[in-house]
């Protein structure tokens, strides 16, 4: 059954909530709680369902208004359902009332949920600082020292007036359906004890190390000696346990079948399940990590120096460490207009390893992986350390031609394949590759990163409300032209009242319904264009060199059947707890790369879990062990990276990301609880490939 409710329209049943000992059903369908969306809206199966109706309006907000009182609880559990299979959808629960001295005081937490997926997301109700005017200086980072779970609060939870439910801007179509809320009495979340703190008090809340001064945690650096008797147990370790003795010059299985040694990485399917293949001819299983640099926690000085209790003076030692960079991010410091910032991690680095540090760190580097039994370095990494040609490596290209005008400024979508530089300009950024076409260490580039595809007809949809000047504008154009022969025959089927063709090429107003059949199939068009014509260059310019395609965030049918003509492998990021049910559509047999996956827990200092937050550090471990193992198993999956390779800046990069992600922490110093894992599955890596571990 669906009840359509209009823009605006209040829908009330009555003004109830229903109570228990434990919990406070806020709302559901059938409990009446009165409600208004700004945005279409249906009633289906007990749901309510909010729609993104347009490219251009502000995304639908359900909002719940009455007088609650939650003092007595410590949860809200919100049940959520996306509509979209492909897409995700990152909501945000908003509840706002009273602060602790009655000004206007709000709680917000943020959550992504995959296509298809129906969450329960449960959301702390967290204390508030008693000065809540410090959380306006809390500026650049995702999560700050007064979030809880990702959760920030300036409320007063005996009064609450609204609450509402939102998503992020995305396409045209998406649906977020409310199923119910309801507050639990839960565990009380406790309250750190710099929530107490005054604002003179509290800053700096940054050591001279980049870590949280108000909180100590297992393995803090507490002085430099911390940093030189840590370097020296790990030399030792290593030297005891330098790495698993089964494996070949570039990491490859030295017991396992050996087939045509090329001098290239290539892939084959051997009995049953896909394999990478090393030069030398032998199997191969990409055990890796993304973003391995000196510099992984430069972070924002501009506007924020009262963070920092111990910055250097520019021109004093460790000056230096205002000028290193993250070679792979730099491009989007300089895009966003930050000027000053301050390497922490590369400082670290250099207090441990002396005046030398960048050729005594790029060794440790290898001596680690080695001994973990990591055997690739992945995209973002920096290239003084993968040029040493010591670990099998990739990378990333993203496209500089033209993109598809008419698609929304938010949307990273493929750039325009029929625009007459797209091969060349492709060609051109390989060869400033230089030496790594011609090197057996380089085993392929993904090119581009995380592309929105949308609905089926999207793309072309976008390429007709783009300027007349756009290359695939025109070629569609001509196809209709060559499909209907008038434009009258054209408005018949579109239902529109185009006066000429020339007219239908200028125009770039928003298509008709009647379209949808042609766009649809248009959109195929360009994606087997983007594709082939990249495919084609990297057969002509670097061959050897694997095609790694572009790092999807959902398995798109439509968009990988065509992708599986052109590509070596298909990649995907995948944040999720299990590859134990991942599987390729119907029709489609491809070897898959995992582009980027991690864990994290907020028990060492840093203040955001990442995309996969578990309880602690041991938790953390055992979810690394449990992913790639279930990775291996796999027969489609030829190799995993770990994202990445040490912690963000306490403080967050350009964006504000600030996750707990590291094998390594800002310090440089390894997370044992993860590493030990990943040696033992390094270690056995083949073994439990072969399903004899």
């Amino acid at each position: 059954m669906k009840v359509f409710v209009g823009v605006f329209f209040l829908y009330l049943l009555s003004a109830c909530s229903t109570r228990s000992d434990q919990e406070l059903r806020i709302f559901s369908v059938d409990t009446g709680e009165a409600f208004t969306v700004n945005g279409h809206e249906e009633i289906e199966d007990q749901i309510v369902w909010i729609e993104d109706t347009s490219d251009t309006q502000v995304s639908p907000v359900f909002e719940l208004t009455g007088s609650w009182d939650l003092s007595e609880y410590n949860q809200l559990k919100v049940v959520l359902v996306n509509a979209n299979k492909r897409e995700h959808i990152n909501a945000t629960l908003k509840i706002a009332g009273r602060g602790p001295s009655r000004e206007e005081g709000s709680l917000e937490s943020k959550v992504s949920i995959r296509g298809g997926e129906t969450l329960e997301w449960i959301i702390p109700i967290v204390p508030s600082p008693v000065y809540p005017a410090i959380l306006k200086r809390m500026t650049g980072m995702r999560a700050t020292p007064f979030s809880i779970d990702g959760v920030t609060s300036t409320l007063n939870p005996e009064k609450i007036d609204r609450i509402s439910i939102s998503f992020d801007k995305g396409l045209k179509g998406t649906r977020l359906g409310i199923k119910n809320i309801v507050a639990v009495k839960g565990t009380k979340v406790p309250t750190p004890e710099w929530f107490a703190f005054s604002e003179e008090k509290f800053f700096p809340f940054i050591d001279k190390y980049g870590q949280f001064i108000h909180k100590d945690w297992p393995g803090k650096t507490k002085n430099d000696s911390d940093l030189h008797g840590d370097l020296q147990r790990e030399l030792e370790e290593i030297e005891s346990n330098p790495g698993p003795a089964d494996r070949g010059l570039y990491g490859g299985w030295l017991k396992g079948k050996r087939l045509e040694a090329t001098g290239n990485f290539q892939v084959r399917k051997v009995d049953g399940k896909w394999w990478m293949v090393d030069p030398d001819g032998y199997l191969f299983w990409s055990h890796g990590v993304v973003r391995v640099t000196p510099s992984s926690a430069v972070t924002i000085i501009d506007n924020r120096e009262n963070f920092f209790s111990a910055l250097p003076d520019v021109d004093a030692p460790f000056g230096e460490f205002y000028k290193t960079k993250d070679e792979f991010l730099y491009r989007y410091y300089q895009s966003w207009g930050i000027n000053k910032t301050y390497d922490f991690s590369a400082a670290n680095i250099r207090i441990k390893y002396g005046e030398d540090w960048r050729v005594a760190y790029r060794d440790m580097v290898f001596r680690r992986l080695r001994s973990w039994g990591m055997n690739t370095i992945s995209a973002g990494s920096a290239k003084e350390i993968y040029h040493e040609n010591r670990v099998p490596y990739c990378d990333r290209i993203e496209l500089g031609s033209p993109r598809i005008e008419g698609a929304p400024d938010r949307l990273n979508v493929i750039k325009d394949p029929f625009h007459p530089d797209f091969g060349e300009k492709f060609a051109e950024q390989l060869r400033e590759r230089g030496d790594e076409l011609l090197s057996p260490w380089c085993y392929g580039y993904f090119v581009d990163n995380k592309l929105v595809w949308g609905a089926d007809h999207d793309l072309a949809r976008w390429v007709l409300k783009s300027p007349a000047q756009q290359a695939a504008k025109k070629i569609f154009i001509a196809n209709l032209k060559n499909k209907y022969g008038t434009i009258e025959a054209l408005n018949v089927v579109w239902k529109s009242t185009y006066k000429s063709w020339d007219e239908l090429l200028a125009t770039q107003q928003e298509p008709p319904e009647g379209s949808i059949k042609d766009c649809a199939a248009f959109s195929a068009v360009l994606i087997e264009e983007y594709f082939k014509n990249i495919g084609t260059v990297m057969q002509q310019v670097a061959p050897g060199k694997l095609y790694l395609g572009c790092r999807y965030v959902t398995v798109n049918e439509k968009v990988l059947q065509i992708a599986a003509k052109y590509c070596d492998v298909l990649t995907f990021d995948l944040f999720w707890d299990s590859l134990a049910d991942f599987k390729l559509p119907e029709g489609i047999d491809k070897p898959v790369l995992i582009g980027e996956f991690h864990f994290g827990a907020l028990d060492r200092g840093l203040f955001h879990p990442g995309l996969n937050q578990k309880a602690d550090q041991q938790e953390r471990a055992q979810a690394y062990e449990k992913y790639v193992r279930s990775a291996l198993r796999n027969p489609f999956i030829i190799g995993t990276a770990w994202h990445q390779f040490s912690d963000q800046a306490t403080t967050g990069r350009f964006d504000g990301e600030n996750f707990q992600d590291g094998l390594t922490d800002v310090c440089d110093r390894v997370y044992s609880e993860t590493i030990s894992k990943v040696k033992e599955i390094g270690k056995n890596l083949y073994q439990i490939r072969m399903d004899k571990y």
